[in-house]
């Protein structure tokens, strides 16, 4: 059993609480695709963009007057320095971006298809 924790928990447990949340993985989404993250504080808009990073707008990024913002996702955190990389969004999770900013804790999660845009 590892002795790595972060607020109380072994980082075997949060990879084995990580497969059972709502997520959504970065090699599910596609080009022009959008996801909106609720977080407990804010409202996230992530446009999916043709290289790899995404458009950032809402939360921290509004307030900042830095909206839309491009940037990387680092991908998921319980709030400490465990990330999973290949996630996008997961609710319990916070958002990390690749320019260090953190979300509050995701609560809902919602995909458009660039499909489904005009």
């Amino acid at each position: 059993m590892s002795s790595m924790r972060s607020w109380g928990m072994t980082l075997e447990a949060a990879v084995r609480q990580s497969h059972a949340l709502p997520m959504v993985r970065k090699m599910d989404l596609r080009t022009g695709d959008i996801l909106v993250a609720k977080t407990c504080n804010s409202v996230y808009t992530i446009r999916v963009l043709a290289s790899g990073n995404f458009a950032i707008s809402g939360g921290w990024f509004d307030k900042a007057g830095m909206a839309p913002f491009t940037t990387t996702i680092a991908g998921c955190t319980w709030g400490g320095s465990m990330v999973k990389v290949d996630i996008v969004a997961a609710c319990g999770l916070c958002i990390e971006f690749g320019n260090r900013v953190t979300t509050s804790l995701v609560r809902r999660i919602m995909i458009i298809p660039a499909i489904k845009l005009n």
